[in-house]
């Protein structure tokens, strides 16, 4: 599922690429005819992230909400600018990790979950440039423009140079203001959204009176926004804390630990487009990590494999449904 710190790339590449230019919208699918022909012709004004859930306002007061949900993502062609903020295929773009040492250039993940073109759920996308003064037709490397749409696309925007297209997300809809007022106020704190401070407290006071286990309530959207089941398993190992602990007898101090941590992963991955959760590693390790998710994680995806620390092996349970990994001696 996508976390987080991908809706937050999204919309920031929303920002650069389609806010203050008139949208062409479609829904090839056909599943969501109606709310496109709503949009089609419409300024895109702002958009927001919060969470995992993004915003995308309109010239005639409209909002397209949109919720990738386990398997949506954004596929994105044409003329694509990136945010100077996030890494892109083309260079470095200000990457620090998490003690703010400077990092090299961007290294590309092996399977594409930092690209530019693809953002959600794993799925590569085929880049397509064009002439900017081109409408119709072929580009400069003879691909069609606009691109082809290939597969369930259930919206597509496009202005005169990007393509937009949007497949299997869990929500797509329309939304009036009081409508977006509302979905937000159901949503925990989002660090780049909110005020951290204010956020630490709100996320500190819900934590502290729930008997829910903690693992559980960090991938509760109205406890805090953004955590997925990657986040969740590593935030809880960095913590050194048992993901079974009632939300109620986390120490004070821990759960503030815990939101501080994810105020400083969430920044990076929005960064480096990776859920890059280990600190410290050499040049080398650190390429490998950029480079592999087997690389740069404590216990995500380890289940069976040797605690890097205690030797112990990852265990894999199901909780909620959803797969959690930690280390039982580590985290006891």
């Amino acid at each position: 599922m996508p976390e987080g710190h991908s809706v937050h790339r999204i919309a920031r590449q929303f920002d650069r690429n389609f806010v203050g230019r008139v949208v062409a919208a479609s829904s090839p699918q056909g599943r969501f005819a109606e709310g496109a022909a709503e949009l089609d012709g419409r300024t895109a004004t702002e958009v927001r992230a919060v969470g995992k859930q993004m915003f995308l306002e309109f010239d005639h007061g409209l909002f397209l909400r949109v919720h990738l949900g386990m398997y949506g993502a954004w596929d994105f062609a044409g003329e694509i600018v990136a945010d100077p903020t996030i890494a892109s295929a083309n260079g470095r773009m200000g990457q620090t990790n998490q003690r703010g040492t400077r990092l090299p250039p961007v290294i590309m993940d092996e399977s594409g979950e930092n690209s530019l073109t693809s953002i959600g759920a794993p799925r590569r996308a085929r880049v397509h440039v064009r002439m900017s003064e081109q409408t119709t037709g072929l580009d400069d490397e003879g691909e069609q423009w606009p691109p082809p749409v290939v597969g369930q696309v259930r919206l597509r925007l496009l202005t005169e140079v990007t393509a937009a297209d949007l497949r299997g997300p869990t929500a797509c809809e329309l939304q009036t203001p009081d409508e977006v007022a509302a979905t937000i106020a159901k949503l925990g704190p989002d660090p780049l959204v909110d005020d951290v401070s204010e956020g630490e407290e709100r996320f500190t006071a819900v934590v502290r009176r729930k008997p829910t286990a903690i693992g559980l309530l960090l991938m509760d959207q109205t406890v805090v926004s953004g955590i997925g089941n990657v986040y969740r398993a590593e935030l809880l190992y960095r913590a050194r804390l048992n993901p079974h602990t009632p939300g109620r007898e986390v120490p004070e101090e821990l759960v503030r630990a815990l939101w501080r941590d994810w105020v400083r992963l969430l920044a990076i991955g929005v960064e480096t487009g990776q859920m890059m959760t280990m600190d410290d590693l050499d040049p080398e390790a650190y390429r490998r990590a950029m480079a592999s998710r087997d690389d740069r994680h404590w216990v995500y995806h380890r289940a069976g494999l040797p605690c890097r620390v205690c030797g112990t092996d990852i265990v894999l349970e199901e909780a909620a449904g959803r797969k959690l990994y930690w280390c039982p001696s580590c985290q006891r």
